[in-house]
């Protein structure tokens, strides 16, 4: 138990390291975050016409995330795996002897963790909102806590969908179409048109399997445990998908 945790460890810290070397050693990274930031921004102070509100409040910024990480993530996160076998690296990356799951979640923690830098580096625009008056820090807070969970759960999918295909293209395109569905289950029409068809119950249980109704009630300031177990739960799905689907391609090598 203790061998299989050490590797586990291992595989993680290796994963991390090298892919997260590979995200900076190529203009990737930065290309990722650059254009994050300019579509973030417009989205946030253009569009949402944000200085036209007269409000200290980062409602605005908030409500385009898991519209934009639908499609940002994804591109994140489609060449994890599907570039190994592109590269020709997948035989030897699978052979090492450190644990399968560690690779896994290596992977996507560096993933993760370029997303998360993104996601700082969006911090002084709070700095400006209280700036511009008295501003809800604890629901600004909570509400980019929860966004670095659901941006984690967008790279698992996009991670997931890399590993099943060697197309880099592909995992793009069906890794946006699964977050579509999960993000667009919390949609009002979705929502209704479910609801008048199968009842409010159902409406409502369909509404349940979406980021966006999780992380509407983080930025009322409100700390549910059932959405960071929605969130951590879903990623943890993804993650044990991810293994199976790679593992596969390792008994099919073999």
């Amino acid at each position: 138990m203790i061998a299989r945790l050490e590797s586990t460890i291992t595989g993680i810290k290796a994963a991390w390291r090298r892919e997260l070397s590979a995200y900076f050693a190529t203009p990737l990274a930065y290309v990722f975050i650059a254009i994050f930031l300019i579509v973030l921004g417009v989205f946030t102070w253009e569009l949402s016409r944000f200085f036209d509100t007269g409000a200290a409040d980062l409602g605005p910024f908030f409500y385009w995330h898991p519209w934009l990480y639908m499609l940002f993530m994804p591109a994140l996160a489609m060449r994890l795996w599907a570039d190994e076998v592109g590269a020709g690296t997948s035989e030897l990356l699978l052979s090492l002897p450190v644990s399968l799951p560690g690779l896994v979640i290596g992977k996507l923690l560096a993933a993760w963790t370029v997303a998360g830098l993104a996601l700082i580096l969006t911090m002084p625009w709070w700095v400006t909102v209280n700036i511009l008056g008295p501003a809800d820090n604890a629901a600004i807070a909570l509400s980019y806590f929860v966004s670095f969970l659901m941006a984690g759960g967008y790279l698992a999918i996009g991670a997931a969908v890399s590993a099943l295909t060697r197309s880099s293209v592909l995992a793009f395109v069906s890794g946006v179409l699964v977050a579509f569905l999960l993000t667009a289950a919390g949609w009002p029409f979705v929502t209704s048109a479910v609801a008048s068809v199968l009842g409010t119950s159902a409406g409502d249980a369909v509404a349940q399997f979406s980021f966006v109704t999780h992380f509407e009630t983080a930025q009322r300031g409100v700390l549910e445990l059932r959405g960071l177990v929605f969130f951590v739960g879903f990623m943890a799905l993804c993650v044990a998908l991810n293994t199976l689907f790679v593992s596969h391609k390792r008994s099919g090598a073999g």
